[in-house]
């Protein structure tokens, strides 16, 4: 499957809970990286989803919010993982940031070079990806 999104998380629907218009989908990569989606009900019977399942989580790079340092807030975003800086790819105005998860995962993030200076993002530097769960497309195999 060829695919321009930057981050494809394949893996198994480790959690299911379904609400009356939308639910709330866990993915878990054999790597043990978590990503959790938010989709409509209608998705979740027309893919078939649920618990044991393969699936595959998909998040575009430019929907990824990067932080450094100890969070002063909460926030409402259902993702924050956890990981280094393993290769930043800087461009005219903006910089593709790769972290390494915990896990093991890779996640590509799409940030102006602005943010990359003002968050002191270097490689080995440690960083917290945020998205959405609305954010997070989800597939099954065919």
């Amino acid at each position: 499957m060829a695919i321009s999104a930057r981050n494809v998380f394949r893996g198994k629907v480790s959690a299911l809970h379904e609400g009356p218009i939308n639910a709330e989908v866990e993915i878990t990569t054999a790597s043990g990286d978590k990503i959790v989606a938010m989709v409509t009900d209608t998705s979740i019977k027309s893919l078939g989803i649920a618990t044991g399942k393969e699936a595959v989580a998909i998040i575009k790079a430019p929907w990824v919010v990067l932080m450094t340092g100890k969070a002063e807030y909460r926030f409402s975003a259902r993702n924050q993982l956890q990981g280094k800086v393993v290769k930043i790819n800087r461009g005219p105005v903006n910089s593709q940031v790769t972290l390494t998860l915990s896990g093991g995962s890779s996640l590509g993030a799409v940030v102006t070079n602005d943010a990359v200076d003002e968050l002191g993002l270097k490689v080995g530097a440690e960083a917290t990806a945020m998205f959405k769960a609305s954010n997070v497309l989800l597939g099954v195999p065919a």
